[in-house]
């Protein structure tokens, strides 16, 4: 009988993460109290009752809140409106594949940072400033990062903050795993430091669902402005019946609670793996230890050619991604990105002793 298939490729939530007999009541109610508006052609910016919300968890104006479909989409307007063929735009290294891809379609030179157990290098960052290299933007995913689960000291946000201001680049701060923390204390966010110079991006797909595909982000106003713009001469407007929709949800006050139900549903997932980590590969690989989020990174020792990884562990009954799309720079055949949210805690225990024999042979 051939092997199971265990996936260890996208960060996705299990079906049973989907609060779907909540939604079915939001869709009704939507469409009896808002359907003439969410069913027509309206704003760029989005649902506003759903902006307003946004804006005053983050302390913003209403109209520094842009809504989306998935926060991807809106980092592709970004750099699209904000990049030129040869424009610089940094990133962590490792860094989320997509937003990678994102900013090269721009023709940018995308240069990546190599990460700490604290976050990028910003020594290096620093040395690149001094040296005369100015980015149009940064691109970050502080808490929880995507794809090695690192999160961004508060001595490292304050100091990025202060460069972006003395240098006058933005900040692309990319928070979508913020609210999945399972153990420890949340650090202030890069925004908080400096708002002038952050574009703050998150969404909804983690949170509730990636299939609805809402994301906003949070801008200076004269920036939101020329984006709204864009949003509108791009695609008319998102979809407000999926804005509000999120808007309702949250509403009703079962936001809170079914974070609180998915802590108790991950928590457990990132202990297995980071267990059977323990386990199989002490003294033949480092990793991370986030204490939320989706993902663990990890980093085989040895000489490990990507191609022939990834073959034996399709043999094995793995599905990984590769690890090279995460690296700007090149590199990265030995880099692993283990999402867990996905996968019971048996299924977890079991891939990586599969891992394990894979590195192994």
């Amino acid at each position: 009988m051939p092997l199971s298939v265990i996936p260890f490729t996208r960060g996705v939530p299990p079906a049973e993460a989907f609060p779907k007999a909540q939604l079915a009541e939001c869709v009704h109610t939507v469409l009896m109290e808002y359907g003439d508006e969410v069913l027509q052609y309206a704003p760029s910016r989005g649902f506003a009752p759903l902006r307003a919300l946004i804006a005053q968890e983050a302390g913003a104006h209403e109209d520094e809140v842009i809504l989306g479909q998935g926060s991807l989409q809106l980092l592709d307007l970004l750099a699209r409106f904000s990049l030129r063929p040869g424009d610089l735009a940094w990133v962590e290294e490792p860094s989320y594949d997509r937003a990678v891809t994102v900013l090269r379609r721009t023709g940018a030179q995308v240069v990546g940072f190599p990460l700490q157990d604290d976050g990028p290098d910003v020594e290096a960052i620093e040395r690149r400033l001094h040296a005369g290299d100015r980015p149009v933007l940064l691109y970050l995913v502080p808490d929880f990062q995507n794809p090695s689960g690192v999160v961004l000291s508060a001595a490292k946000r304050r100091r990025i903050a202060e460069l972006a201001q003395e240098y006058g680049f933005w900040v692309v701060e990319d928070i979508p795993y913020r609210r999945l923390r399972y153990r420890g204390e949340d650090l202030p966010t890069i925004r908080d430091f400096a708002p002038d110079r952050t574009v703050q991006m998150s969404s909804y797909s983690k949170l509730i669902s990636p299939g609805l595909r809402v994301g906003y982000f949070v801008a200076p106003r004269p920036l939101a402005d020329s984006m709204a713009k864009w949003a509108e001469d791009t695609y008319v407007n998102p979809s407000y019946f999926n804005h509000a929709l999120i808007y309702e949800f949250v509403r009703r006050g079962w936001m809170e609670p079914h974070l609180e139900f998915l802590k108790s549903l991950y928590r457990p997932r990132l202990e297995a793996l980071l267990d059977a980590l323990d386990e199989h590969f002490a003294g033949r690989a480092r990793w991370y230890r986030p204490e939320g989020g989706f993902f663990v990174g990890m980093f085989l020792d040895g000489d490990v050619q990507a191609d022939d990884l990834l073959r034996r562990a399709r043999e094995a009954g793995l599905q990984l991604t590769d690890g090279r799309g995460f690296f700007a720079n090149g590199g990265g055949d030995g880099f692993i990105r283990l999402p867990f949210c996905a996968l019971t805690p048996e299924k977890i225990r079991e891939g990586i002793a599969r891992l394990a024999q894979v590195v192994g042979s």
